[in-house]
């Protein structure tokens, strides 16, 4: 199956509704949408499944992520994140907090997630001005200008 999209408006926003079909990445799939719908800044959740995934803890002192691999099938209890532009290209920020089989929790900046069965995600967009620049301190890509204020 290949993933669909469905897109909607709500009081001049556009919604994005995008089902991540099994197999797919779901970080990329994310990306790839907001790039193919022009999505410069707006919110993200989804709830849903990953056969596999991989979770970041970001490491103050390495100044990079800590890689917490997650090799077994989880529910996506909670994908939360933005998309804001950085220098003309859509950069994604999500969390995500994975449930196991036996109700414990694994959770972190979303590295990759295989998706399966289905990955259910709702992009609203909330302001074409939300940017983001890289911060020299952390190496990170951080909302700027009036978002930070």
């Amino acid at each position: 199956m290949i993933m669909k999209k469905l897109e909607l408006t709500d009081g001049g926003r556009r919604v994005l509704v995008v089902a991540v079909d099994k197999g797919e990445d779901a970080v990329t799939a994310i990306h790839d949408t907001a790039a193919q719908y022009d999505i410069r800044g707006a919110r993200i959740t989804a709830v849903g499944g990953f056969h596999s995934a991989e979770v970041g803890y970001f490491d103050r002192q390495a100044r990079d992520y800590v890689h917490i691999p997650v090799a077994e099938q989880v529910e996506v209890l909670s994908l939360l994140g933005d998309i804001a532009d950085n220098q003309g290209q859509p950069a994604l920020h999500v969390h995500a907090v994975l449930g196991r089989r036996d109700g414990s929790t694994v959770g972190g900046h979303l590295l990759r997630g295989e998706v399966w069965p289905t990955l259910e995600v709702i992009i609203t967009e909330v302001a074409a001005e939300l940017t983001k620049q890289v911060d020299p301190e952390t190496g990170l890509a951080l909302l700027s200008g009036a978002a930070r204020q």
